[in-house]
């Protein structure tokens, strides 16, 4: 099945595959950026983690099936610059879903009432954050008219489907951070961005679960 012939098809696929077992660490793991030098980084978390959510939105434009990706403003805090999916952490009264729609509407302006729900990914360790994130996935009938919340995102990128799930999609390369602590990170080029870490991780697991419908 090409993914771009026929979108209803493909989210109905994509809908009952998410209900199937996930791949989970399987996906996970390979896109883990690991040390290169002796130097490490130390989490010592003694809270348990929050929850937070994602959302990975498709739509399509011109043929091609997309979704969003933002970059993060500058701040302090673990994630400051980084390319994120939409997304964090969960507000009381919420489940994973509710959050995920709200902070996409928050962060890039798409309407609640434009967005349907798919299904769900494996939850995810953010080790840095100390977040137990859900990966949710939604779609959109049409391309959104994004709006950037100035506070949060620098700015958004689209990401590509079919270039996500290419044979040859995952890069790597060495990486510094913090300055000092020197990481060997398997990636994606989005835009010319580079993707890794636990968005990169959630993504492969996306990834994987497309390639099955394929």
């Amino acid at each position: 099945m090409q993914i771009t012939n026929d979108f209803n098809l493909f989210i109905e696929k994509l809908a009952h595959q998410l209900t199937l077992p996930l791949p989970g660490a399987v996906a996970h793991e390979p896109l883990r950026a690991v040390s290169v030098a002796s130097a490490t980084l130390q989490f010592n978390h003694t809270l348990p983690p929050k929850p937070g959510s994602v959302l990975i939105l498709l739509y399509t434009e011109d043929g091609l099936i997309k979704f969003p990706l933002t970059k993060r403003a500058t701040y302090k805090g673990a994630h400051s610059g980084q390319i994120s999916l939409p997304g964090g952490k969960t507000e009381p009264g919420e489940n994973e879903i509710e959050t995920a729609l709200r902070e996409c509407e928050e962060e890039i302006g798409v309407p609640l009432a434009t967005m349907k729900v798919l299904g769900k990914l494996s939850n995810f360790f953010v080790i840095p954050s100390n977040f137990m994130v859900t990966p949710v996935i939604a779609y959109t009938l049409t391309k959104p008219a994004y709006k950037a919340n100035a506070i949060e995102v620098d700015t958004i990128i689209e990401g590509s489907l079919m270039k996500l799930i290419d044979d040859n999609s995952v890069k790597e390369k060495e990486i510094t951070i913090a300055n000092e602590f020197r990481l060997m990170a398997p990636h994606f080029e989005i835009e010319g961005e580079i993707v890794w870490g636990a968005t990169a991780m959630m993504l492969n697991e996306f990834r994987m679960v497309v390639r099955e419908l394929l």
